[in-house]
């Protein structure tokens, strides 16, 4: 007989009890969100900056809308062509040459600034440059996420996205911003924009390659633009989604990015500073919402829960348009913030769930390029619209349009088909391939 002891039982590594800290025990994800924390960071600190330097240039909203439409037209323009290379490359490279590209482009227009030979036609020329960057780095970006993450914690994935990118790009860029600005210059935040997207790129770098799942080896890329078009034409949740954000983004993009600075500075009479905490706020409503949307899950009528956010979300703007002071603008972005991320946990699970790997990346970049394919048409009205019926009303009638558009669309044929069908399981193990 064996008299030896037992060996002990070994421990089993308990999980956080924050369902949203899970995803962090994988080593590249965690990696991944290092890197998207700094340069979201970097990103608020841009926003502020912009908005800032474009009006001490030019004190005008058409100015800013100027500026605004050489910054995402490229969006439009190449988001697809970064879909499908998405698709072919291996995303790391991708997302690491489109990090450096932003880097340059934030880097030069900090050199002109601090210099002071910047010009409006500068920061036109260099916001495209920024823009078409992005146009690579986001379908990447949500594209591999799968391929890191396990199936069952794609829901935790989702929403510490949506922690941290509020978190970085709308609390601590944006306070950041407003001071540097303030007590600095624009200059000098354009350049600390410039060092953060290096360091994404160096975490980026740290992470493990991953091969494709290509499912047409050899196809054309118009053929393979084509087999993402088809996969989002044949399914309503999709295709009405996409249609939905677009009219959406042109009624509410171009007004808040251009007319709630304008007012924060000519109607309210505050500084950089102050428009930084009004859209810190905005981050502070989106992390508590992440935080519920962890650990609550996701509710059994997602589809109507998504739009439902959205659409009340979107009549912020209305408070946006008659406030009269800078704490008021703190409270509307708050709720907006919260409402906004709530509806985009569900979103950003939906698409991981149910799109193959292999058709990701374009599917992704189909969604950039239809959701955000008016939004420098947005840009282009806001100026001359304000010049016309008042900044006020542009903002009031921007949150009424887009609120009646996004309740619409929740009643196309078919949009709701994953509630009836129980399409967001997210148990069991994750899909081949990734």
């Amino acid at each position: 007989m064996d008299l030896r002891p037992a060996p002990e039982p070994k421990r089993r590594e308990r999980p956080p009890r924050l369902g949203i800290l899970r995803p962090l025990r994988i080593r590249d994800f965690a990696l991944l969100w290092a890197g998207a924390t700094v340069s979201l960071a970097g990103d608020g600190v841009y926003v502020v900056a912009l908005a800032w330097q474009v009006y001490e240039l030019s004190n005008s909203p058409t100015a800013l809308s100027i500026v605004g439409v050489a910054w995402t037209l490229p969006v439009g323009l190449f988001v697809l062509v970064g879909g499908v290379v998405t698709d072919r490359v291996e995303r790391r490279r991708v997302m690491i040459a489109a990090d450096v590209v932003r880097a340059l482009a934030a880097a030069t227009i900090g050199v002109l600034s601090v210099t002071g030979q910047i010009e409006l036609w500068h920061l036109v020329a260099l916001a495209a440059v920024f823009g078409t960057g992005e146009a690579f780095f986001g379908p990447a970006f949500t594209s591999i996420v799968p391929q890191i993450v396990p199936r069952n914690l794609l829901l935790e994935a989702n929403s510490l996205d949506q922690f941290i990118r509020p978190l970085a790009f709308m609390l601590v860029g944006p306070a950041l911003g407003g001071w540097l600005v303030a007590t600095i210059g624009p200059g000098e935040a354009f350049l600390l924009d410039a060092g953060t997207f290096l360091a994404s790129a160096t975490a980026i770098f740290l992470m493990r390659p991953r091969p494709l799942e290509r499912q047409s080896v050899g196809a054309s890329m118009l053929r393979e633009v084509r087999e993402g078009l088809a996969f989002v034409r044949a399914r309503a949740w999709l295709w009405a989604t996409l249609l939905a954000a677009a009219v959406f983004l042109l009624a509410y993009w171009g007004p808040v990015e251009v007319l709630v600075p304008f007012r924060v500075r000519n109607d309210m009479g505050a500084g950089a500073d102050d428009f930084g905490l009004v859209l810190a706020c905005g981050g502070i409503g989106s992390i508590l919402a992440a935080l519920v949307m962890a650990q609550r899950g996701l509710p059994r009528r997602h589809i109507t829960f998504m739009y439902s956010a959205w659409a009340l979300g979107s009549l912020a703007l209305v408070g946006l348009g008659l406030a009269t002071a800078v704490w008021q603008l703190m409270a509307i972005t708050l709720v907006e913030g919260a409402l906004f991320t709530s509806g985009m946990v569900v979103w950003g699970t939906l698409v991981h769930t149910h799109v193959p790997a292999g058709l990701l990346g374009r599917v992704t970049s189909l969604d950039w390029f239809v959701s955000t394919s008016l939004v420098p048409v947005s840009f282009a009205l806001t100026g001359p619209t304000a010049a016309w019926i008042g900044v006020q009303t542009t903002l009031v009638a921007g949150g009424v349009l887009g609120c009646a558009v996004t309740f619409a669309f929740l009643f196309v044929r078919g949009v709701r088909d994953t509630e009836r069908s129980g399409g967001l399981a997210l148990g069991g193990s994750a899909p081949t391939g990734r």
